[in-house]
């Protein structure tokens, strides 16, 4: 059975700073701990987890540096803050992490505090090209959905924006037009094209909500990078949504004709890159609440439906690969919210953001203990 389960890794960013404001130390933390990173602005940072199959050593590997970094924290009165945008009062002042750096002068002079967020990326090891690129179409056709899972930004400097991820509204994705890729060659001729015409500065710069990743990018790739949630500070979470990507993916491989969207869509790929990007919109601004265009038909479902119905699509294969209830987390979220929608409902009934915010902080802390 292990031989169909992927190797699984990720990529978190984290805010840092206090109860009620965003402290920059990310180029202090990066001279400290050999498995942190820091951002180009100072307020993030980021560590990477090796991949690895199984999901308790992942648990354990997401969490581990999280614990060591709040205890470096905690030294100079600092803390992780869980929302994936700026929600304290700031200024529009970007933090630089590196002045010598020039890739991070060109990202603040071209975004400034826009590119200021924090999420998961979570990337799922496939070597076989062909597979890999049906899987990344099928994870961009429905992206909406993990985002709507994940959704952890609905404030921003010291305001509630109106949208349930406010990063992935305000985060400036490029190139802004991005097409679902037919196989390597397609993503290989177009990612080269884009640099040569100066639309991405190097292979780095591609931001979008999924893309090919690997050793050698563009050439050599091994593995899918799902961009698009917010931060997930609940690790039971984002393991259930790994889960899930996984999965679809898995699923997919047993019906390919069925679930790769080149191949069982009625929509062109361009009309479904359109579809896509319309339907990240929709779930930025209502999570799983959003109306969204199933990308199969173009009929409009909620897309907390859309979410139920797909675990049940997955049901035989979570419980043959014994993760029904790796699963289980999605389900309180469907029932209860994602941290926006709790969020919102706080703040609509008096709480303030500091005061929600604070809440969060502790329950967190409290989570790693």
């Amino acid at each position: 059975m292990k031989n169909y389960k992927f190797l699984k890794g990720f990529e978190v960013e984290l805010f840092t700073g206090t109860l009620d404001t965003h402290i920059g130390v990310s180029n202090e933390i990066e001279e400290h701990f050999i498995n942190f990173v820091k951002e180009p602005d100072n307020r993030n940072v980021e560590y990477i987890t090796p991949p690895h199959f199984e999901y308790d050593f992942l648990y354990k590997s997401l969490l581990n540096p999280r614990k060591d970094l709040r205890k470096w924290l905690k030294s100079r009165n600092l803390t992780i803050i869980p929302s994936s945008t700026l929600c304290f009062p700031h200024d529009d002042k970007f933090q630089r992490s590196d002045l010598s750096n020039d890739y991070h002068q060109f990202i603040e002079s071209s975004y400034g505090t826009a590119i200021a967020t924090s999420s998961v990326h979570i990337n799922m090891g496939i070597t076989n090209l062909q597979k890999l690129f049906a899987a990344i179409r099928l994870a961009r056709c429905e992206a909406s959905l993990y985002l709507a899972l994940s959704a952890s930004s609905p404030f921003i400097n010291g305001k509630f924006s109106g949208n349930h991820s406010q990063r992935w509204i305000q985060f400036p994705k490029t190139p802004i037009e991005v097409p679902l890729f037919k196989d390597h060659l397609h993503y290989v001729n177009w990612i080269e094209e884009k640099i040569k015409i100066g639309y991405m500065q190097n292979i780095r710069h591609f931001w979008s909500s999924i893309r090919p990743n690997g050793p050698q990018r563009p050439h050599k790739i091994d593995r899918l990078e799902l961009r698009i949630c917010d931060f997930i500070s609940d690790i039971d979470l984002l393991l259930a949504i790994t889960a899930f990507l996984e999965l679809r993916i898995i699923t997919l491989f047993e019906n390919i004709d069925d679930l790769d969207p080149l191949l069982s869509s009625k929509f062109s790929l361009k009309e479904l890159q359109k579809i896509c990007d319309e339907n990240e919109v929709r779930a930025a601004q209502k999570s799983l609440n959003a109306e969204l265009i199933n990308w199969k038909n173009g009929e409009e479902v909620q897309c907390k439906e859309w979410i139920i119905n797909l675990l049940d699509e997955i049901s035989f294969s979570a419980n043959k690969f014994n993760l029904l209830e790796q699963l289980k987390p999605i389900d309180k979220v469907i029932k209860e919210g994602n941290k926006s929608i709790q969020w919102i409902n706080k703040f609509n009934n008096g709480y303030t953001i500091n005061e929600i915010m604070q809440a969060e902080i502790e329950q967190m802390e409290k989570s790693e203990e």
